[in-house]
């Protein structure tokens, strides 16, 4: 007979850390407060095991823990303090929230005898982000700590995965207990029944003009190859949702773009043409469906085959003729050996498509001294195949998302619910999660100026991301909706800005300032031959607004409706 051994004695703040080891967490991302202290002391016996960030705001450290996540597949996690600081992180919960990844939030609380009395940055964790995270907690009991770990990781990546928010009184942190550690935790998620791939395969088999819509998370290298391998083999054409291109290659003569804000126009017919769409892990939300408009609600026009990990995404605005509760690589998996013969039958729908996405990436011809057309499919052949970018919100994205393409294992790595200051604090992430690796961060003047500081982050800790920053002097995308729906009348979307070489420098970045297209790609090469964080300020004109139209056609086309 075995003799259990006792537990030692351990600090609230100790177990917390010793439960995060055992799920195989390897680092995380914090703005440091009094709220959490034995936590950060215990982290310091571990630092040959975990490797704690010191972003520069806490929305920072969220959005580093949000992309970590991404990249991974398993939680992001982000420490932060009470009250503002919580606050500032609710942006990288939402984030995780809609983008649906793992993730995992641990707040500072004051001491349980303080609370309910207003004390000193209280707030109630599980009203503030009760309808944002998957799963709210707060835990009042330090021998609890195992148990409440490890329902946090696997609830993150467990089903569609998504954030967790735990709260910690600082209190509680203190307490020495002896408990038992609790197991690594096992994610769930269900897999495709036979049947179902036979029920699939009768609907898709009769279709004249079949599409593929690929998206939402959970997908790894296995399952893109599995899910390229199937589509070439049948012929399928295959397009993405919002900021998920990363899933096919784009190389792929399957591949026929993305229904994001950069999509082919042509697309948008052909959707409409299709007589059958299989989607699979993309949840069909207002960004990739054009607020609901591409396909008919409730009842699309076309034969529709929903498979998702979540079975309340299945049917929540659009009924299906089949809907399929499957993790995204289970269905990759099943699908990678089927040859449906139908090839010849659809090799013509899917070369139109493939044609049509790859007219539209050619630049179309303008005169501004910086063709950003131009300059992004010069970049677009010599990019690293392994390259990770990342996007911000706003008008600049349109240019990596049109005319660059992407594959594994590169990556694409931006929010989907439209988040400002977003892709430093993600480059920065990506940058030290991956420091051999090529990474570029997209971003707008304005989102720049929210959170372009973190740029000291990476060059605390090694990282080396070099940011494209577009700057028009506005708030690009708002300018655009203003100039159509109220021209000429410019309110709130003006910025003055700083003198982005200076701002760089004091950060320790190298620094490009590129105002004509023939400057870019060798400014790019001395950014990367920098070894260091870089930045690279692409004056751009708001004449032209986005990838497709300017501000003088905006105007006009307002004027004769």
């Amino acid at each position: 007979m075995t003799t259990k051994t006792r537990p030692l004695p351990r600090t609230g703040g100790k177990v917390l850390v010793d439960q995060l080891l055992i799920h195989g967490a390897d680092s995380g991302y914090c703005v440091p407060g009094e709220s959490y202290l034995e936590v950060l002391d215990a982290l310091y016996d571990q630092r040959e095991h975990f490797t704690l960030y010191n972003a520069r705001h806490e929305a920072g450290a969220a959005n580093m823990a949000e992309a970590y996540g991404k990249l991974t597949g398993r939680p992001g996690i982000c420490l932060v303090t009470r009250g503002p600081g919580a606050c500032h992180a609710a942006i990288g919960v939402h984030i995780a929230q809609q983008d649906s990844t793992p993730m995992i939030l641990l707040i500072g609380q004051v001491d349980r005898g303080s609370m309910d009395r207003e004390a000193f940055q209280e707030i109630d964790y599980r009203v503030m982000f009760g309808g944002m995270a998957k799963w709210v907690a707060q835990i009042e009991d330090a021998r609890r700590i195992p148990e409440y770990m490890a329902r946090a990781f696997r609830v993150a990546t467990s089903g569609r995965p998504g954030p967790v928010v735990l709260a910690l009184p600082e209190d509680m942190l203190t307490d020495i207990v002896e408990v038992e550690d609790a197991p690594p935790y096992l994610p769930s998620r269900p897999g495709v029944a036979v049947d179902e791939i036979e029920k699939i395969a009768a609907l898709v088999s009769h279709a004249e003009r079949p599409l593929m819509l690929v998206g939402g998370s959970g997908w790894t290298d296995e399952p893109c190859e599995q899910i390229r391998t199937f589509a070439e083999t049948n012929g399928i054409p295959v397009a993405c949702s919002f900021r998920r291109q990363d899933i096919l290659d784009n190389a792929s003569n399957c591949y026929v773009g993305d229904f994001g804000t950069a999509v082919v126009p042509s697309l948008i017919k052909r959707l409409a043409e299709a007589d059958l769409v299989l989607v699979v892990g993309a949840r069909l939300g207002e960004m990739t469906t054009r607020t609901y408009t591409t396909l008919a609600s409730p009842t699309p026009s076309q034969t529709l085959i929903h498979v998702h990990i979540d079975p309340d995404e299945i049917g929540r605005v659009f009924s299906p003729a089949l809907g399929v509760v499957s993790a995204p690589d289970k269905l990759a998996a099943a699908l990678a050996t089927h040859d449906w013969g139908q090839r010849s039958r659809w090799s013509e729908w899917c070369k139109t498509l493939r044609d049509e996405y790859l007219a539209d990436t050619l630049p179309p011809p303008h005169d501004y001294p910086l063709d950003m057309g131009a300059a992004m499919h010069a970049l677009r052949d010599s990019l690293p195949k392994e390259c990770i970018v990342t996007l911000d919100a706003g008008n600049h994205t349109g240019w990596a998302q049109r005319f660059l393409a992407y594959q594994r294992p590169g990556r694409i790595i931006g929010s989907t619910c439209g988040a400002m200051g977003y892709s430093v604090p993600a480059a920065v992430a990506a940058s030290l999660r991956e420091p051999d690796k090529c990474v570029l961060a997209f971003v707008g003047d304005g989102g720049f100026m929210m959170s372009g500081v973190e740029i000291a982050t990476a060059v605390q800790h090694g990282g080396r991301p070099i940011v494209l920053l577009f700057n028009n002097g506005t708030y690009g995308t708002i300018r655009m909706h203003q100039e159509r729906e109220h021209p000429n009348r410019v309110s709130g979307t003006d910025l003055v800005n700083p003198d982005f070489g200076q701002l760089a420098a004091g950060l320790g970045a190298h620094f490009e300032r590129v105002i004509d297209t023939a400057a870019f790609k060798p400014a790019l090469e001395r950014a990367m031959a920098s070894g260091r964080p870089a930045v690279i300020e692409l004056v751009t004109d708001p004449e032209r607004i986005s990838t497709r139209t300017t501000v003088t056609a905006l105007r006009s086309a307002k004027a004769r409706s």
